[in-house]
């Protein structure tokens, strides 16, 4: 074999060893970071809102971004687009990016509040709300999270909830209802300006 030759062989053992190589992660699909691209327009670079006509969603846990899209998906949540959005992905493109989303860190950029309506939101939500949305809401296990979310948006989904489009489960209903007997509108209100001021 000539030295010529075996430069082509070893060139095409290269280039099938790349392919080879290359053919399972074309299969694998798009990853969490490529399809959350796509939700930047809305959500934020990194699912970073910059502002309030869409909530943040970084640092959501995988099971509450998976369970969220899948209310979307059914209509079990009500929504603008993201019910049509949401049939566009299959569950293993959702998982992927709920756990790229996890990743992720919320940022809070502050918003205009009430401060007085903050002061007295403060003990209501440690009251009402602190065994699900803990660490003033920076926790949301299965809840999302509250510190630092957007305003506008947090009051159109107690809205949903309390209007009852927008399903709750027991003990959250519970408290609501609670608040509700207990504060009226004025402490949900209250509770909201507090959570959009937390940094």
């Amino acid at each position: 074999m000539t030295l010529s030759n075996l430069r082509l062989l070893l060139t095409a053992c290269a280039a099938a060893t790349a392919f080879g190589t290359a053919v399972p992660a074309l299969a694998d699909g798009p990853s969490g970071e490529m399809l959350a691209s796509t939700c930047a327009g809305c959500h934020g670079t990194d699912g970073a809102s910059l502002g309030p006509a869409a909530p943040t969603i970084a640092a959501l846990s995988t099971d509450y971004f998976v369970l969220s899209m899948k209310d979307f998906q059914t209509g079990k949540r009500p929504s603008t687009v993201m019910g049509r959005i949401a049939k566009g992905y299959t569950d293993d493109q959702i998982k992927a990016m709920a756990v790229f989303f996890q990743s992720k860190p919320f940022v809070r950029t502050g918003q205009p509040v009430d401060a007085a309506k903050a002061k007295e939101g403060k003990a209501l939500a440690k009251k009402f709300c602190e065994s699900c949305h803990e660490d003033e809401g920076r926790i949301g296990e299965g809840v999302g999270v509250l510190a630092g979310q957007w305003l506008p948006y947090m009051e159109f989904s107690v809205a949903d909830f309390r209007a009852g489009t927008r399903e709750m489960e027991k003990r959250q209903a519970k408290k609501f209802e609670e608040l509700a007997e207990a504060h009226g509108d004025a402490g949900f209100s209250a509770i909201l300006h507090y959570y959009a001021s937390v940094k």
